[in-house]
């Protein structure tokens, strides 16, 4: 089937920055689908009914039109962040012509002459400004897709937060356009409460010495989280997740959450990573609430409830982590059962009764157990001794294919 579909890309200079394609395709639209200041940018030559998106935003009543040529415009390039990448989940790609615009990202770069592939690129548009957390590292370089005019300011406040007041902010507003405005400042002192709406960040990110600087591996300081004691410990934390082995795309359940360290850690992996956070206990469900935004893994799904009942009805795993319950009758049976082919179970026991909990399961399922004891060195008078925390039993296993 030839393409009915064309999504045009629009930069701020309007109908004059377009291709001969692209303006064809417009010529030739029996309807054209776009926000509003995308559809103001069009001269009257371009006579076909125009619509703007619904609200709540949908593509049914686009993709409804299927055989009819449609135009749909988009800023700049719309598989960057845009509706093109929607769009190219539901329409086959024979269906479908993209015609892009330079994007906001490069003319971003071209103006700070930053190589494209140096930089880390976000968006903030309808996301979390917690994400940012993530990010944030000493010497990197961010272009950051603001959601509107108050995004420079709550940037710079993060930063100033996390100890990265030296950080260089530059805002970039209605780039390619006839309004093209730069504002250059530190996070420190940035006292521009509005930017203008459309506009882009663009942040040399510099650490002070007080800044919290994270690691990008998995066992982050114990210091780094908030909790009630119901945290498992760095090394072990780390041992655990070399067991359940993050791949991107993959999904976690962690049952019995605690404050929510094992499935944080799994997110900060990898952006596609997904996760789930199993927890019945209110004061726990707060803490998670704090971590997962501060760790900057907002996208951390929390459910309050208690296994195996609050387990009913999730999309199946390819992973999970049981830190605390598997005593109670049915949780393991249950994550078990819903485990993909293929996917890793990790459980950790401390108590003598989940010990032999786990002594069974092994007994009739396989799995590798492991024994994991570690000690510090802690004074003793003028002399320093081992200190043993207590020691975790580990049942790994993988469900076969």
């Amino acid at each position: 089937m030839a393409p009915w579909l064309t999504v045009v890309g629009i930069g701020e200079e309007g109908y004059a920055g377009l291709g001969k394609a692209a303006r064809r395709a417009l010529l030739a639209a029996e309807v054209i689908v776009g926000a509003p200041r995308q559809l103001q940018l069009l001269p009257r030559c371009i006579r076909a009914p125009q619509q703007t998106w619904p609200s709540p935003f949908s593509l049914d009543g686009l993709l409804a039109r299927r055989g009819t040529p449609v135009c749909v415009l988009a800023s700049g390039d719309p598989m960057l962040f845009g509706v093109g990448a929607s769009l190219a989940r539901q329409v086959p790609a024979d269906e479908l012509q993209v015609l892009p615009a330079p994007s906001s990202v490069s003319l971003a770069a071209a103006r700070m002459a930053w190589p494209l592939q140096e930089v880390t690129v976000l968006s903030l548009v309808a996301r979390p400004l917690a994400a940012l957390h993530a990010q944030v590292h000493h010497g990197a370089r961010l272009l950051i897709l603001s959601n509107d005019g108050s995004s420079p300011a709550a940037i710079a406040q993060l930063l100033r937060e996390r100890g990265f007041g030296p950080s260089r902010l530059t805002v970039l507003e209605h780039l390619g356009g006839p309004q093209e405005r730069r504002i250059d400042g530190l996070a420190a002192s940035w006292d521009l409460p509005d930017a203008a709406a459309l506009n882009i960040v663009a942040v040399d990110c510099l650490a002070a010495d007080n800044a919290q600087r994270l690691p990008l591996t998995v066992g982050l300081p114990d210091s780094a989280y908030q909790h009630d004691g119901q945290l498992t410990k760095r090394d072990v934390r780390a041992i655990t997740l070399a067991r359940l082995a993050p791949k991107p795309g993959e999904l976690l359940w962690d049952v019995g959450a605690g404050c929510g360290s094992i499935a944080i850690e799994w997110l900060r992996s990898h952006p596609s990573c997904r996760a789930i956070a199993i927890e019945a206990d209110e004061g726990r469900q707060q803490l998670i609430k704090h971590n997962r935004d501060a760790l900057g893994v907002p996208g951390l799904q929390l459910l309050a409830g208690k296994a195996p009942e609050a387990l009913s009805g999730l999309e199946g795993p390819d992973a999970i982590f049981i830190g605390g319950g598997v005593t109670i009758p049915g949780v393991l049976e249950h994550c078990w059962s819903q485990l993909k082919a293929g996917g890793r179970l990790v459980a950790n026991a401390v108590t003598l009764q989940s010990e032999v909990t786990l002594l069974a399961w092994r007994a009739e399922h396989g799995g590798e157990l492991t024994r994991i004891q570690v000690a510090q060195a802690k004074p003793l008078g003028d002399f320093d001794t081992w200190r043993s925390a207590l020691p975790i039993t580990l049942l790994e296993l993988h469900k076969p294919c």
